[in-house]
């Protein structure tokens, strides 16, 4: 039996992978699967630039606008809401489409990583949750950098509970998580899959994500993030650490003045960008896709795309049968 048919389409913040999406998806008859961390929740709009009713163009969108904020949303989470999305696309006779920035996540698909080898034991995820709240979150980190220097360099020191997860899997295994992963995306994958990262000058990015802030404010990101406020989400909820979330959080708080708030959202978005090249530069199996190569033309942009997916055969074989 062949392999079921998938295409990623991914690239730093701001270079303009949702137009792309709805003319890849078009031309091939595909559905749209988001893999982003923050679309996929209710009342987020604004900030985490999520795609509009009217942009979508006809084509189904899924995991967009489906979660409460102050629900969990993490790795396995995504990997199940995914899997599920991906059997009603292909029962539809149509092909997945993986769009977002988080290469953590489309990596989890298309390598169908296992996240589940040890289940977790509540006792050693408490104790390692009791140090952060007693030492703070720098010193949980460097617990982490003791044990597995890798898992340290790619787990923000902010995301807590990331980092007891890799703590508490070592002290459960003796191995480290990092080459648990490390073996899991050795495997393979079960699809023919096709993965685009959409790319462009640096220079040029970093004016989009400055523009795309500023754009941001005036269609009302503040009083967004005010209206979450009101309606209880706090920032101890993982939805409200995003960017543009928490600084714009900090400034209602009356902690950082506006002008100081968007500094820092620009700067670390910025950061964040360049974060995700990194990621998708170590990645072998991409199609890079550079407009200024193409002159920035959408037509020949979509036409590059489709002679890849030809030649790997991804197109005409969307039950994978």
């Amino acid at each position: 039996m062949m392999k079921k048919p998938l295409i990623v389409l991914t690239g730093p913040t701001a270079v303009g992978k949702t137009k792309l999406s709805i003319a890849l998806a078009k031309a091939v008859g595909g559905e749209i699967i988001s893999a982003d961390s923050m679309q996929v929740y209710k009342y987020m709009d604004i900030g985490s630039a999520k795609i509009r009713p009217e942009e979508m163009d006809g084509v189904p969108h899924y995991l967009v606008d489906v979660l409460d904020p102050a629900d969990e949303f993490h790795i396995v989470k995504f990997q199940e809401m995914a899997k599920e999305a991906m059997e009603k696309i292909y029962a539809n006779g149509h092909i997945p489409i993986l769009v977002g920035g988080t290469g953590f996540y489309i990596q989890a698909i298309v390598k169908d990583i296992d996240f589940t080898e040890n289940e977790e034991n509540t006792e050693v995820r408490a104790k390692w949750e009791q140090y952060a709240k007693d030492f703070g979150a720098e010193a949980l980190h460097a617990e982490l950098a003791k044990i597995d220097p890798k898992s340290a360099e790619t787990i923000p020191t902010g995301n807590v509970k990331r980092v007891v997860r890799a703590l508490e899997f070592y002290e459960l295994s003796g191995k480290r998580i990092s080459e648990h992963n490390e073996e899991q995306k050795a495997k393979g994958s079960p699809y023919n899959f096709a993965c685009f990262v959409l790319n462009d000058h640096r220079n040029l990015l970093y004016d989009r994500i400055e523009k795309r802030i500023d754009e941001m404010l005036e269609e009302g990101l503040v009083e967004e993030v005010q209206g979450l406020k009101d309606r209880g989400f706090t920032r101890n909820m993982v939805s409200m650490q995003g960017l543009g979330y928490k600084e714009i959080l900090d400034y209602l708080d009356g902690t950082l003045t506006l002008e100081e708030a968007v500094y820092i959202l620009k700067r670390d978005t910025r950061h964040f960008a360049k974060r995700q090249l990194t990621w998708f530069r170590r990645e072998p199996e991409v199609s890079w896709i550079n407009k200024y190569e193409y002159d920035y033309n959408d037509e020949k942009i979509l036409a590059a795309m489709m002679t890849v997916l030809e030649d790997k055969g991804i197109l005409g074989e969307k039950n994978g049968n």
